[in-house]
């Protein structure tokens, strides 16, 4: 059972990506449901800054005043970064940077790591970003559903200021209901999201042309210089700003992680069309509120609904809230699937969500960790505002890894287009550290969080990939060569038994323990014996699944490849093996074999003892071999062995 950083070689443009058309891994749905869908699942975060951007852009902290020219300036940074980060890195650029269909920041890395020579410092280097960043994903990501359903709640207060006690409590109920609908699948709850948050970005677009018109003045906004002079008006200074004006771009790469659930098309599409107008228009709609009347600025997107309205606004905005905190939980499920199968987490339980849609699961670890984290944090921090300080250092981190990746892959595989994509970069480089700085100046309000969450999860990534090849190499050093071992054993052959017998192992040149353990304890050998070795390769899905090698006296050598993006079915792909002329595997007469590690933490070894015990935790817990790899329980022989790390 190994995880091997394999692949195919890199193209050289940049593809077009099994994600990028209909019906490649999406089933029979059109482009246009698609959209609807993507809207729903994807969009749901960015699509709700709105809420809170522009009020805390003139929250105390940053001593802004609502004046024309400070409010222009605010505009204008929030409609270029959403042109230059959201709209040109991610949407344009990065999501051609696709891993055969699959996006986020472990398939990118995998992505960077095949353009460099294996083994190489430079291809660590680059592992060591693409699991900081994912982990920094996580630090932010769990901030979203708190935020988002907060801010929409505290709407009670403009219309009913009487109801304020009730904001947090109703907020975790409608987290717990959230989460608790996860099991139903992406596909489903898609369905039901996508028409709602259509809806959503609908009456955003609507309130933006409806204040808009009282100051058309704000749509001067666009324009860039209002922006420079915003940075010439508040010197340096100014720079800190960025921490407010990165809520607005926050999202930006779930829309990137959560390209393999619907494909870059449909995304492409629904944000060019759909969702940039809308939120321009509802930004520049609060801006021109605000300029009418600056007291406004306490709840611009409320104050700017009409009276009449906020009740059902309070309620839509709830929903739209809701979604957005799916998008998050959809991506936190494709990057963990994704650094399990690269080796970098323990197994988990994973539930494929829909037969038709490549790409939908579920994983309930992941699903009810976050939903203790998230409602931690309401009851921590209580109100947007106070959760809107720890907001945004981590995602601005993770999009300057995410510049940094894209830059590799750029320079390694797109040769006609690294001319100006490169160039890009540089200016991307520019703003991601602008918006990490900015944000670092908040870590003392609340920011720590996220980075502390992020940099425990690091570890225990870290810490994982590393035990897991610790162990590799001292289950390896006591080891006996196959190809020596075999023909010794010929010699003097065991009692042989019927049927097949199926070792797993990771390494297919060295005896596995358990068939030592087997011929130890039972003295057997069965008519037929199997070396098995899984390989996870750094593409998505595996062209080339099986390899069967034959060794003499009725032993094989099998090699079973999958994509990162796949859930091993051993037994399966064992069965198809026959299709292609291979072994015949009976499923009532093969047993699989395979060893249980016990792990045992030694000082002298390769990882300090504190690590050595917490990966001993982790491995332990691990989901068994026989869920992960989907082998009958009752076909499966475990054999325990302790080994020192």
């Amino acid at each position: 059972m190994s995880t091997s950083q394999q692949g195919t070689p890199p193209a050289a443009t940049p593809p077009a990506g099994k994600g990028g058309g209909v019906g490649q891994g999406h089933g029979q749905v059109g482009l246009f449901g698609l959209a609807v869908g993507a809207v729903g699942v994807v969009f749901g975060d960015i699509g709700t800054s709105p809420l809170y951007t522009i009020r805390e852009a003139f929250s105390p902290h940053y001593g802004l005043v609502a004046n024309h020219d400070t409010v222009l300036g605010l505009l204008s940074m929030v409609f270029w970064s959403l042109m230059l980060v959201v709209t040109l890195k991610y949407v344009t650029i990065i999501m051609r940077a696709d891993n055969e269909g699959e996006g986020g920041i472990m398939a990118l890395m995998a992505l960077a790591q095949r353009c460099l020579p294996e083994g190489s410092r430079s291809n660590y280097l680059v592992g060591i970003l693409g699991v900081l960043g994912a982990s920094l994903f996580f630090g932010d990501g769990v901030i979203t559903p708190a935020i988002s359903v907060l801010s929409a709640v505290e709407g009670l207060e403009v219309v009913a200021p009487q109801l304020s006690s009730w904001i947090v409590p109703v907020t975790v109920v409608v987290l717990v209901t959230l989460f608790a609908t996860q099991r139903y699948g992406t596909a489903k709850v898609g369905r039901i999201f996508g028409p709602i948050t259509v809806v959503w970005f609908l009456a955003l677009a609507v309130l933006g042309v409806f204040n808009i018109l009282h100051e058309p003045e704000v749509l001067n906004a666009v324009n860039p210089v209002w922006a420079m002079r915003f940075f010439v008006d508040y010197s340096w200074g100014g720079i800190f700003i960025l921490g407010a004006v990165v809520l607005a771009v926050t999202g930006g790469e779930a829309i990137y992680t959560d390209m393999g659930h619907f494909g870059a098309r449909p995304i492409r599409i629904a944000w060019y069309f759909f969702v940039l107008p809308s939120l321009m228009l509802n930004y520049l709609g609060q801006g021109a509120l605000v300029l009418e009347d600056p007291t406004a600025i306490q709840n611009p997107f409320y104050i700017g609904v009409p009276e009449w309205g906020r009740w059902p606004m309070i309620v839509l905005a709830t929903a739209a809230t809701v979604i957005a905190s799916q998008a998050v939980i959809t991506g936190g499920f494709s990057v963990a699937r994704q650094a399990m199968q690269l080796g970098y987490i323990p197994r988990m339980t994973i539930r494929h969500t829909s037969s038709a849609t490549i790409g939908q699961i579920y994983i309930p670890a992941i699903n009810w960790s976050m939903m203790l984290i998230v409602i931690a944090l309401v009851l921590g921090f209580r109100t947007s505002t106070a959760l809107a300080t720890a907001y945004g250092i981590s995602v601005s981190m993770t999009m300057l890894i995410d510049t940094l990746l894209l830059a590799i892959v750029a320079r390694a595989l797109w040769p006609r287009w690294r001319r100006w994509v490169l160039p890009l970069c540089v200016v991307f480089l520019v703003l991601d550290i602008g918006f990490v700085i900015a944000n670092g100046a908040k870590i003392l309000q609340g920011g720590w969080f996220p980075v502390v969450l992020g940099i425990v999860l690091f570890t225990l990534l870290r810490t994982w990939r590393r035990g897991r090849q610790l162990l590799h190499d001292e289950i390896q050093k006591d080891g006996i060569r196959l190809d020596t071992f075999i023909p010794g054993l010929m010699l003097a052959p065991p009692v042989r038994v019927p049927g097949t017998a199926v070792f797993l192992t990771s390494d297919p040149g060295v005896v596995p323990h358990a068939l030592l353990h087997n011929l130890k304890h039972n003295k057997v050998l069965h008519e037929r014996n199997v070396f098995l070795t899984v390989q996870t390769l750094t593409v998505p899905y595996s062209q080339r699944r099986l390899k069967i090698e034959a060794i003499g006296d009725e032993f094989h050598r099998v090699t079973i490849r999958f994509g990162f993006m796949e859930t091993p079915d051993v037994p399966l792909a064992l069965m198809a093996s026959c299709d292609q002329g291979g072994i015949y595997f009976d499923p009532m007469d093969t047993t699989y074999f395979a060893s249980r590690e016990t792990i045992v933490a030694m000082a002298h070894h390769g990882m300090p003892v504190w690590r050595d015990k917490l990966f001993a935790l982790m491995h332990r817990n691990a989901a068994p071999v026989t869920g992960f790899f989907r082998i009958p329980g009752n076909r499966l022989v475990e054999l325990g062995t302790q080994v020192e790390i």
